[in-house]
């Protein structure tokens, strides 16, 4: 043991060291940029970027889109957490987005994005995240920029290898990180070896509409579950799965975990378990999770709680599931365009461990196996081994691919990006990023067809990049040219959160389709007004209803009387605005949760409680027109016993 410590504290020391030498303040003369890199990612005012980039937000729990090359920010989606700017979690039509059999719960942690495919190729129709903390896997449409759908997954923890789709978008995959016991028990914690289990969840996708539904949950072995890609062209069918702790440590992982010279990569014939599902198989077992769905009709979320899954262990379908030895603790796990090569970094590796597809399939063919786990064929390593790309770095993560038949791989430790060559395994190149890269993005470069233009490096670490902000300072993004045979920095910007994953898509794919409004006639929100001739105030006890209309430049009603202290109201506002980009807001005095800020033709609803008598403002918070500080309104707030009747007026006396 303390061998194994002194090992890894000299591990620790090794890369403070390079991490050190990284932090060094660049001059003019030495800076890392090229003297033509602005001109390269410049785009002038009016012209649109070539590219959007979706960057998970990290603990903010949102989903950030920038625009590429230029890095400007576009847009922060809402979607695990809280959004005070658009109410998103706030008003009373998203709220039931963020339920969870736990209850409410208005934060998570979000890490990798994926963009629908179709036969292999970017299709722009949906991006895909998940939820690390509370496991649960969103839907946004790329119509709306708006997400549309989030499910639970149960029997999960830590659901990091999530969320990757299949080809055709078959499938979206939720991998647990952390094995627990299933179902959930009151158990020692000691007893983790053999008893505790890891799920890999499956969700069917709708091709028309994009929703999902928990297919099946494979339960695997005790191990943590980290990365997945499926495979592609010749691989369809598969996914693959990157696991350490193979030793099923439960303390002091740093050392515990770190002690097998491979851990591996797990393969599953998913198309094989599907059939076995359709067929009757598997044991369908209680599981409470919440299914959120945002309709764009009603412009309302409903949650539903559903109450079971299917389960499928390893023995129930031979042939299905397979463990190839990978060295050390790997992390990433890629699968190249073409669908022959699976990438395993070893995070405590200098060496890139590449698997060949076919040679997979060969050793399963003539049971070329090195033992078993848990009843699960482990494949002998030379038997599947494709190549090794020798001492590229220190700390490899990830790997995305180009259109050339090259691989990039992101360096930790030693805050590079390497890239190497696909079948003859050497080293092209390397550049340093600053510092401590995690993932790498091409877009498209996680399909069977990348743009092999661009290479986004996403860093933890920006201590002297920019301008100090206290203890913390911003992450960031950084862009390569990667279209010549030597990369290119040409650009860093600051980032929404710790940014993780990101996906990146050609604009043209995603812009045709982009909604401009809501019609106004196509409005089913229950309390929708349509036109201000439909504005009214009702009440029921002590709960009242108004439902009021904004246009350029007034509100309908803009004077109500006859609230009482006790009251709880109700605000439905419909904007009747029918031109593209004009928005309108909404904030009243006193309310406790968050103004409102409502697109063309939609209906949104918040609540206020008054506490005080008194007159109280309301207002636009969106600035709409000239006459937009005149765009307000009021409400009289009477003593709980009054008897003053509800009245409310647009410019005439009560």
């Amino acid at each position: 043991m303390k061998q194994i410590f002194k090992i890894s504290v000299g591990f620790l020391m090794l890369t403070l060291t390079f991490t050190s030498c990284n932090n060094v303040k660049s001059t003019k003369s030495n800076s890392a940029l090229g003297t033509n890199a602005a001109e390269k990612v410049y785009v002038a005012p009016g012209e649109y970027d070539e590219f959007y980039a979706f960057i998970s937000g990290g603990f903010s729990g949102q989903l950030s889109v920038y625009g590429l090359p230029s890095g400007r920010l576009f847009k922060v989606i809402p979607v695990f957490s809280q959004d005070a700017e658009k109410a998103y979690g706030y008003n009373e039509e998203t709220k039931a987005m963020l339920n969870t059999s736990h209850g409410f719960v208005p934060w998570d942690d979000a890490h990798h994005p994926d963009i629908s495919q179709t036969n292999g190729k970017l299709d722009g129709r949906y991006v895909y995240i998940n939820a690390n903390n509370t496991p649960r896997i969103a839907k946004v449409d790329l119509t709306t920029f708006e997400t549309t759908e989030i499910i639970e997954i149960p029997n999960s923890a830590g659901n990091h290898s999530s969320s990757f789709v299949t080809e055709n978008t078959e499938y979206v995959v939720a991998g647990t990180r952390f094995s627990v016991p299933i179902p959930q028990r009151d158990m020692s914690i000691k007893d983790y070896k053999g008893n505790f289990k890891g799920s890999l969840s499956f969700l069917k996708v709708n091709p028309e509409n994009g929703e999902m539904s928990i297919k099946f949950q494979l339960l695997m072995p005790g191990f943590d579950y980290d990365l997945s890609h499926p495979g592609r062209g010749k691989s369809h069918g598969w996914f693959f799965f990157s696991t350490y702790n193979s030793e099923e440590a439960n303390s002091l992982l740093e050392v515990n975990a770190s002690q097998n010279d491979k851990d591996f990569i797990a393969a599953i014939n998913w198309k094989k378990i599907e059939d076995y599902v359709n067929n009757g198989g598997g044991t369908k077992v209680p599981s409470k999770y919440a299914h959120n769905i945002y309709n764009e009709e009603d412009h309302t979320a409903t949650s539903k709680m559903m109450q079971e899954v299917v389960q499928v262990k390893p023995s129930e379908v031979p042939g299905a599931i397979f463990l190839l030895p990978t060295p050390k603790s790997p992390h990433g796990c890629d699968v190249d365009p073409s669908g022959e090569y699976i990438v395993g970094n070893g995070k405590l590796s200098a060496n890139l461990t590449v698997h060949s597809f076919t040679k997979m399939l060969d050793a399963i063919d003539n049971k070329k196996f090195d033992g078993e786990a848990y009843g699960i064929p482990i494949l002998k390593f030379e038997d599947v081994l494709a190549g090794v790309v020798e001492q590229a770095g220190l700390g490899p993560l990830h790997t995305e691919f180009d259109d050339k038949g090259n691989g990039y791989t992101s360096f930790f430790i030693s805050s590079e990006v390497v890239k190497w060559k696909l079948g003859t395994w050497e080293v092209l190149d390397r550049k340093p990023t600053f510092y401590s890269v995690g993932h790498v993005m091409i877009p498209g470069g996680n399909s069977a067809a990348p743009f092999g233009k661009y290479l986004l490096a996403m860093n933890k670490i920006t201590k002297d990049r920019y301008l100090p902000t206290g203890p913390e300072v911003t992450q960031s993004a950084q862009l390569y040219d990667i279209t010549g045979d030597k990369m290119e920095m040409l650009l860093d910007f600051p980032t929404v959160g710790e940014p993780h994953y990101a996906a990146g898509i050609p604009a043209d794919l995603i812009t045709p389709k982009s909604r401009k409004l809501y019609k106004l006639e196509n409005n089913k929100h229950p309390y929708a007004a349509k036109s201000d001739a439909d504005t009214k105030v009702t009440r029921n006890g002590n709960e009242v209803h108004v439902q009021m209309t904004m246009i350029r430049s007034h509100f309908s009603p803009d004077n109500i009387e006859g609230i009482k202290v006790g009251d709880k109201v109700y605000f439905h506002v419909t904007n009747l605005e029918q031109d593209y980009d004009v928005p309108h807001g909404i904030a009243m005095i006193g309310a406790n949760t968050s103004e409102l800020l409502v697109m063309p033709g939609q209906t949104e609803t918040f609540v206020w409680e008054p506490k005080q008598v008194g007159v109280w403002p309301f207002y636009c918070t969106d600035f709409c027109s000239a006459l937009h500080q005149e765009m307000q309104g009021y409400v009289r707030v009477s003593p709980a016993s009054s008897n003053i009747d509800l009245s409310w007026s647009l410019g005439e006396d009560f």
